[in-house]
Parts: C-alpha cells; structure tokens; sequence
C-alpha cells in the first residue's frame, strides 16, 4: 500500500461515515499521511481529524475513534492507534507494507511521476551567458540546478520548454567581434575588450573557415567576423553544456526581437496597455505601477531601443508561443531584476503573481579552483567538469536550496567514501545492482513474491522510505526545489545499507535453496534500484551499475 493509496482509503472512510449519516462535514481533496517521528508509533500518521473533528461539533479524539474504527476494517490496514488529542498512528501488515515493492518494480521509470502540475505549460529560462566568453563558474549553478528544476516539473505533469536567451545584440557583440580581428591581425585587444586565449582560438577558427576575411578591409570584415566568431562560441557553450548532461529545447536570439520587429510591436501593445508615456523625447514604460522602483525608459530620445525594451518584447514572445508561466532563473547580482520583470508581465496583462516566477541563486565558490588558461581571468565550467566530473558538480550542486551559498570541497567530492554524498548515492544503487546480478547466479528470480515474507525492520523502514518517492517529486516541483531529491536519495541510500547488511537476498554459502523470503527480498532490492535511478536521473545524475 503507498501513501497514496492510504490517503484515498482515510478519504474513502470519512465518505461512507458522511454517507451513513455519523459525521456531517466537508472532506477536502487529499487526506495528508506522513511518517512518525517515531517508528514505534506505527508507518504513518494523519492528524485529520484534528482538522475536521471541531468542524463536525466532536471532540478530535471522538472524532478519531469514529474514523480508526472504520479504517480498521480496510484491507491491509493492520492497526490504528489514537494519541494524544486525536492523532492518527496507522500501522500495514506486512503483506499491505511489501506490496509497494511490485508497484515500484512494475512502474518503472514512471515511479515517482505524479500529475500534480497537469496542465501547467512552463517556459523556463536559464543560464543565458553572454555568447562573447566560453561557460563560467558563475553560470555552473544555474545551468545544474535549472536543468533539475525543469525536469522535477516535467514528472509532476507539467509542459516545460527549457530556453537559453542569447545576448547576441548590443555593441557587445562589436567589440567581440574588434577582439577577434584584433588578434587575427597580431594587434592589441582593444580598450574593453576581451582578452583570453580563447579568443585567440575563435581567430583562429575564423581564420581557417574565411581565410580571405584577414585582408579585407576592417568594416567589411568585422561583420563577418562578428557572426563566425559568434557561432564558434555558441557551439562552444553548446558542447560545455552537453558535457555537463544540460539540454535546452530552444535557443532564441535576441537579435530576432529586433530583425522581426519585436520591440518595436512591444511598444506598440504596451502603450494600447495605457502603460505607456513619453518623456524628453524617450518612451517610457510606467512600471511603478507595478512594484518597481522607477519607471523605464524603453527606446531612448536617440531612438534607439534599450536593453529593457528587448526583455519587454522578450516576455510577450513567451506569451505569444503560448506559455502561461514563465520561470526566470538569475544570479545573485540580478535582484534589481525581479521588480521590473514582474511589472512587464504587470503591464502586458498577466498576474505578476501567477505569470511569472524570477528564482535568484546565491554564488559559490569551489575551493583550489584555477582561473582558465583559455580565459585568463574566470573558472571555466569545462574545467571544473574535467577536474570534478559533471556527476559530482551537478549533485552537489543540486543538493542546496538556491538561494544558499555554497563552497565546495573537491577533496570531499573526489572521495570514495560514504561522507561524498553523490559517492554514497550512486554506491547506493552500484551495491543493489550487484545484488541483483548476483541473485540471478544463485537463481533468485522475481516469478514469485509474498509480500507476506518482508518482516524485517529494516525492510519496514525501507518500504516506508521508498513510498514517499512520489511525494518528495511533487514538492521539489511545486517549490522549484531539487534538493529535495538529492537529501530524500541519501535517506534511501541510508535505509538500503542497513537492509543490505541486515538481511540476505541470496542463500547463504553452500545452501542452494531458494525460499520465498529471497524472492521476496529481490523485489524489494530491485525497487530500490528504481527509486535511485528515477531519483538520479532528475537530478541530472548517471546511476552506475558498478563501481
């Protein structure tokens, strides 16, 4: 029995108690159970009727009496005690208990998958690194942590499009490209330029595609330059993420705001809005309308569009493709940003509220980190990939509320021991796959299971952490926190060590007999083996089979 088949038997109960006229209240959607903090306190609690029992004019505990007498009677249920003021503490046989194992087992991949966000479609952006520099330290954060986010989301039952905005407009872009022939022609990086060994990489690559760009003049070539150079870096950026398990379903251009004629359309409808005034030859959006400190000017007296300009044609782009949420991921330098971002969604029509969601991440620092040969003066992610491994960053990295700051510690991270958690984990889930590879030598196979023969308390406390799965999912998506995941996998792992040296999948030694107990106790190994896969696999994380 899962937790949630729990729920719908309390709900059921208190429907027939309705039903025959012993209660007369409302019944809310879905009864909470959880774990007790004490284990001698049964597999889980409600405290529903403390919830409901002064709404039907009973005492709590008159009220738990009525209810434990009727769950009582459901099948699986093998006691129900009351404590203290009305308490619920409910207790499986153990046949009820181990049957979570075959759901699991049969699940599959979709163990753990719920559809508490169905019908939510999600435009979520994130990274979004200038494309004029290789991936740094500062973007590694976002790229794990976003990557996760979007796929907690996506077993929760939403309709996510990950997208990474290219800043591929802008004078920026000009003096990338001045930096770039700079140094194919042996000369100076320019004043504000981008200095690096990188760049002189990129030269190169434009060099060999376009070799007749060196002579040409310098404004006939630069705008050459500027978008070979682009797109080497952008492949670039696209390789590092990929190294990094990180894929996006869109990538979509600044300069396409401003080519297609966006901004200008962003204008247009936002004064249509009323939102809209005009100031010392500017045009300007009225934003403190909405929370934001001042009002922002979207095309300049010159008639040139501003930054904002482009995230306010940006923002009803999402719109238009049909995005009823759109999540914003930011770094920590970036809180000036979630005011005026709300007040566009604000302006444009939507709930600042419910439209639209700015996540702001703290930094982190990874100690004995090197600054890049290739860039001179940043980490670069390529880097720390290759010195940590893409498994260890993004765990560690997922494994902390993102508005926390985190220090690494790579010695800590390069450990085989059981203090690095991802080693742990992935131990974890090695160790059960070993298991099960060794129970196919001794001819322990799943044909049979009797739930009936898990009686251990290791294999209670196993069960009851692997029926939580589901439930941990759904959090981490409605909260945007995959940590969630990463701290539920170590309890896991915690609860499958104790049972691995507790109990005996296989027969011991010479004994070549198979009992019911061993099969059964496969399928509880194999449902192990689910949960730290399914859980890995969110968080971005390889589940390997040895170790």
């Amino acid at each position: 029995m899962t937790p949630e088949e729990l729920s719908a038997a309390i709900s059921a109960c208190l429907t027939q108690a309705v039903a025959a006229g012993e209660i007369s209240v409302d019944i809310p959607d879905v009864v909470r159970v959880e774990r007790p903090k004490s284990r001698e306190h049964g597999d889980w609690a409600t405290n529903i009727a403390l919830q409901l029992g002064k709404k039907a004019g009973m005492a709590p505990r008159d009220f738990a009496q009525l209810l434990a007498a009727r769950l009582a009677e459901v099948p699986g249920v093998g006691a129900v005690d009351i404590a203290g003021p009305g308490f619920l503490n409910i207790t499986l046989d153990a046949a009820a208990a181990g049957e979570l194992a075959r759901t699991i087992v049969e699940a599959g991949k979709a163990y753990g998958t719920n559809d508490a966000l169905a019908g939510h479609v999600v435009n979520m952006e994130f990274v979004s690194a200038n494309p004029t520099g290789p991936l740094h330290i500062g973007h590694t954060r976002w790229a794990a942590l976003g990557d996760a986010i979007a796929r907690v989301l996506r077993a929760s039952g939403a309709e996510v499009t990950s997208e990474y905005y290219i800043n591929d407009a802008g004078n920026q872009m000009n003096v990338f490209a001045r930096s770039v022939y700079n140094r194919m022609h042996g000369l100076p990086v320019p004043e504000g330029g981008y200095p690096g060994e990188y760049i002189k990489e990129l030269a190169d690559s434009v060099e060999a595609e376009a070799p007749q760009l060196k002579g040409m003049d310098e404004d006939a070539a630069l705008p050459q330059i500027r978008e070979l150079a682009y797109k080497a870096q952008m492949a670039d950026i696209k390789a590092t993420l990929a190294d990094f398990g990180v894929g996006f379903d869109v990538f979509f251009s600044e300069t396409s705001l401003h080519e297609g004629g966006a901004v200008a359309d962003a204008v247009a409808r936002l004064r249509e809005q009323g939102h809209i005034f005009d100031k010392e030859g500017a045009v300007w959006l009225r934003t403190t309308d909405f929370g934001d400190d001042k009002d922002r000017v979207l095309i300049r007296a010159n008639g040139e569009p501003t930054y904002f300009a482009a995230d306010a044609a940006y923002y009803l782009s999402k719109k238009d493709r049909g995005f009823t949420e759109k999540i914003y991921l930011l770094g920590a330098d970036h809180h000036g940003y979630v005011n005026r971002l709300k007040a566009i969604a604000a302006c444009a029509g939507d709930d600042k509220e419910k439209n639209i969601e700015v996540l702001i991440g703290q930094l982190i620092s990874v100690n004995g980190a090197k600054l890049s040969k290739r860039a001179g003066n940043i980490i670069e992610l390529r880097d720390l990939i290759d010195w940590l491994g893409a498994d260890a960053l993004r765990y560690s990295l997922g494994r902390f509320p993102a508005d926390s700051p985190i220090a690494l510690d790579p010695e800590q991270l390069k450990k085989n021991t059981n203090d690095n958690p991802v080693f742990y984990v992935q131990y974890a889930h090695a160790r059960s796959a070993a298991a099960a590879r060794n129970a196919a030598e001794k001819n322990v196979t799943r044909e049979s299971f009797d739930a009936g023969e898990l009686t251990d308390p290791t294999e209670n406390e196993l069960l009851a952490v692997l029926g939580q799965f589901p439930s941990v999912v759904a959090g981490a998506a409605e909260f945007r926190e995959p940590h969630r995941i990463a701290r539920y996998l170590e309890q896991v792992a915690g609860a499958y060590h104790s049972w691995y040296a507790a109990t005996r999948v296989t027969p011991i030694g010479e004994d070549t007999n198979v009992l019911p107990v061993h099969s059964a106790r496969l399928w509880l190994n194999d449902a192990t083996t689910t949960v730290l896969a399914n859980g890995l696999e969110l968080l971005g994380v390889s589940a390997p089979e040895r170790m």
